[in-house]
């Protein structure tokens, strides 16, 4: 059902006050600060209904509403007004950034708890890279029991290890192998070295000591930690300076998961370069999530690398103002760490909501 203009404007009436105040919102303070012209008697049929729809809920027999995640999800899809700094406020905060940047020693441990500084919510930094595959083996023979095994990745990078084999072998066999592997197991995905590769490459080298294996493994181990993402989070105990946290059991819940290295970036949910995300309640995948809300931005951070941040908290926060600041922080960062330019003046903010974009 389509809601009615002066429905939208109490709703967003209604999560503007609760944002502010933490405390369920009644129809008298709606018609004081709304702007409605219309009774309190009105705008509470007007709650009623919102609340029928699923919109808004009431605590208590007694109590004003407050928003439902549906309720949120309206508000910030449509409804909100997506903040924008003042010339003062820019200057300030690009005063603050560009002093933190400074500081920065590009780990992604500085990026997580700068942006719990800026929003003071628990936040989540996260690097992933683009695929990386093999594209050279080296097996470099040391002695009958003794070799070496050296390859070079796509991005760049070099990663070796020293083998030792409890059985003798003999230098032919390692260039066999090496020839091998550099014709099999170059430019190809992690999940592509499967038994049946490893096995014909033994039955290629006649190899019946398991040195393939032993090469195959090493392969599989390199591959499979540069694509792992790096994560960091900080300021898990912002929480508790929260209302909706004061419950001990419901904040150690939340902490517990977020200390132990639980992401609050679900893979299906990042945002793409220069976007926002939004995961309400619900929408977030992790149990120890449900009653919690995500904002997430994504920045380049050189070397085929993009990072991500987040900052968790209640349902209630404002998301106006964190996808904002989150969007200023990715925006520095990606400047002083990728190659992305500087935005034009007056810097664009646009929000990913579920695939709709709003562009400012």
């Amino acid at each position: 059902m389509q809601l009615s203009e002066r429905k939208k404007k109490i709703l967003a009436a209604v999560v503007d006050a609760y944002i502010e105040t933490a405390e369920p919102v009644g129809s008298k303070a709606i018609a004081q600060s709304a702007g409605l012209g219309c009774s309190s008697a009105t705008i509470r049929n007007e709650l009623a209904e919102l609340a029928a729809m699923g919109y808004l809920e009431q605590p208590h027999t007694s109590a004003g509403r407050v928003p439902t995640a549906m309720g949120y999800r309206l508000y910030v899809n449509e409804l909100m007004e997506k903040q924008k700094f003042t010339l003062e406020e820019s200057e300030d905060l690009n005063r603050r950034l560009n002093q933190k940047l400074q500081e920065l020693d590009d780990t992604i441990g500085d990026v997580s708890r700068l942006a719990s500084q800026l929003t003071n919510y628990p936040a989540m930094a996260l690097t992933t890279r683009e695929a990386v595959t093999i594209i050279r083996f080296d097996l470099i023979y040391v002695d009958a029991n003794t070799f070496i095994i050296v390859v070079m990745l796509s991005d760049h990078t070099v990663r070796n290890k020293l083998v030792r084999l409890p059985i003798s072998v003999d230098e032919r066999m390692i260039r066999k192998l090496a020839t091998l592997f550099n014709a099999n197991f170059t430019h190809i995905a992690e999940d592509a070295i499967t038994p049946v590769l490893i096995a014909s490459t033994e039955r290629s080298a006649d190899d019946t000591m398991g040195i393939t294996a032993v090469i195959s493994s090493f392969a599989i181990e390199v591959l499979s930690s540069s694509s792992a993402p790096a994560a960091f989070v900080s300021g898990e105990n912002r929480l508790l300076s929260q209302p909706e946290f004061r419950d001990p059991d419901k904040a150690h819940r939340l902490m517990t998961y977020l200390s132990g290295g639980g992401h609050i970036l679900p893979e299906e949910s990042l945002p793409g370069s220069n976007e926002v995300r939004v995961l309400i309640g619900p929408e977030n995948v992790a149990e120890e999530l449900k009653d919690s809300s995500v904002v997430i931005a994504s920045y380049d951070a050189g070397d085929n690398t993009r990072g991500l941040i987040g900052v968790v908290g209640p349902t209630r926060m404002n998301y106006s103002a964190v996808a904002a600041k989150l969007r200023f922080l990715a925006d520095g960062l990606s400047r002083r760490l990728g190659a992305g330019e500087a935005p034009p003046e007056g810097m664009h903010n646009k929000l990913i909501i579920k695939g709709d974009i709003n562009d400012e």
